[in-house]
């Protein structure tokens, strides 16, 4: 069984309503010749001339006078439709798929989540949390959040905003070990380490006057998820490379303090990427919108963050 060609049927429709190949190839914004084209291909379906032509009048034939008006009612359903799925699309609704590292998701992502949804009564949020890096077209993610340098990939990415890094470590360790003022000191250190570091076992530091430091601290305690490490420097067993998102609080409070001030962490900043293509519907630019706006105005995300809590 072959489908209707509905294409032919509705631009047979618009010829028959405008009378002209001409005119209906305007309305259409497509070319006379595939307007010609397609009631042609029309004609040769149906085994019957549609219109008389001559090269000053456009008429319809008998077989195109019984047909006009069922063409017509394919051509208002088609563009009814089309109206109806277009407000559909401009008003959120469905399942958005989000992939989060896992300890800033569930500090900065899932609390931001219930008025997302307050404001998209008609959206629905799937939050998949994990530290390693997630396929997401493989996987079926329409936004994915990664703080990262990123490389070169197929996917879309919109940068939010710069994530420091910083070596911290409890006053009390401080007071009891004392303040690293080179990178090179840290050998001397506990030390607490997060094992999806681009280099796990390194930790590499450049100065402002150009000097670059690359050591490979003693860990005693390694993990795989950053927040892990944070009851261990609060509890002064060591020293911790970690990012501002994460400690920000505690700087805040004096439970940590930065040392190794004017050494910086090589650059990350948190992005947000999507797989390829466009447009997206309307469900998760809403969500790539509000996510954007929320975090990159997040007090950790500010430059003035860098100043707080600075030792060393």
């Amino acid at each position: 069984m072959r489908l209707p060609d509905f294409e032919a049927w509705a631009v047979f429709a618009k010829v028959a309503e405008t009378g002209s190949f001409s005119a209906a190839a305007v309305d259409l914004g497509l070319s006379k010749g595939t307007v010609s084209k397609a009631v042609g291909r029309l004609e040769t379906r149906i085994g019957a001339r549609l219109f008389h032509r001559s090269s000053r009048k456009l008429a319809l034939t008998e077989a195109g006078l019984a047909a006009r008006e069922g063409a017509a009612r394919i051509l208002a359903e088609g563009e009814a439709a089309e109206a109806r799925a277009s407000a559909d699309a401009a008003e959120p609704r469905g399942l958005v798929r989000l992939a989060a590292p896992m300890s800033f998701g569930v500090m900065h992502v899932a609390p931001l989540l219930p008025e997302f949804l307050a404001r998209h009564p008609n959206v629905a949020v799937d939050l998949h949390l994990s530290d390693a890096t997630v396929d997401l077209v493989g996987l079926g993610f329409d936004i994915g959040l990664r703080i990262a340098a990123l490389p070169d990939s197929a996917l879309k990415a919109r940068r939010l905003c710069e994530v420091r890094r910083s070596v911290v470590g409890a006053p009390s360790y401080l007071a009891e070990r004392g303040r690293p003022a080179h990178p090179d000191e840290l050998l001397d250190h506990a030390c607490l380490g997060y094992a999806y570091l681009p280099s796990a076992d390194r930790w590499r530091f450049t100065h402002p006057d150009g000097r670059a430091a690359v050591v490979a601290p003693r860990a005693c305690l390694r993990a795989n998820n950053a927040e892990a490490l944070v009851p261990a420097l609060r509890a002064g067993l060591g020293l911790a490379l970690q990012p501002d998102f994460m400690i920000w609080d505690d700087l805040e409070a004096g439970r940590l303090e930065r040392v190794l001030a004017d050494w910086q962490a090589p650059p990350i900043a948190l992005h947000l990427v999507m797989p390829p293509g466009e447009p997206r519907p309307a469900r998760v630019t809403a969500l790539i919108d509000f996510l954007a706006r929320r975090l990159s105005s997040a007090p950790w995300a500010h430059d003035r963050a860098a100043g707080r809590g600075a030792g060393g």
